[in-house]
């Protein structure tokens, strides 16, 4: 399964905390070789999300038949009948074009990821400055339910307490900075 040069970067944290916007930014450095990975998940598309693109958008049944012929590097049921995780497919596809993987994934996921590959993992958790600053944040994004930033919340802080498990964190007070330092945590675990 594996390449031989092909590394996996994580970039775990609560939602809200900024982790799609570095790896959006780490993807625009071609001097990276990154390509993203595209997580399978059994919730719906939510706006303007397409499928094979965001996300591979599948049934809960399909999911669970994944499950069941192992085809998941790793999985997890983050919310009730919500299933998300990354095919080992989708690894492949991004090693076979020469290129690195980056991962924007539950903390649960990244730290499996780590545990499966130590060597070939860089495991970055991105952090918010504060619970009251990712609520703010969660609520600015007009994409949810009150209920749902509140159990988005009540998340953030179990997802906290496994930073230390990481490689590296960042604390996301100042975007620039925070995208700073991912791009030289990045430049130099590739070119290692």
């Amino acid at each position: 399964m594996l390449s031989e040069n092909g590394k996996l970067i994580v970039f775990s944290a609560p939602s809200g905390s900024g982790k799609t916007t570095i790896v959006r930014y780490l993807l625009s450095k071609e001097e990276l070789n990154l390509d993203f990975s595209i997580s399978a998940t059994s919730r719906e598309p939510r706006g303007h999300e397409k499928d094979g693109e965001d996300y591979y958008f599948m049934s809960l049944k399909e999911f669970k038949t994944h499950i069941k012929n192992d085809d998941f590097l790793e999985w997890e049921e983050v919310y009730r009948d919500n299933f998300y995780g990354t095919l080992k497919e989708e690894v492949e596809r991004i090693w076979k074009k020469g290129k690195h993987v980056v991962f924007d994934i539950d903390v649960v996921g990244g730290l499996d990821i780590k545990n499966i590959y130590p060597e070939r993992t860089l495991a970055v958790f991105v952090k918010p400055p504060s619970i009251e600053e990712l609520k703010i944040r969660l609520k600015k994004r007009q994409t949810e339910t009150e209920d749902r930033i509140n159990m988005r919340v009540a998340k953030a802080s179990i997802e906290l307490a496994t930073a230390p498990q990481f490689d590296h964190i960042i604390v996301n007070n100042n975007l620039n900075e925070a995208l700073d330092e991912a791009y030289h945590l990045v430049d130099d675990f590739v070119n290692q």
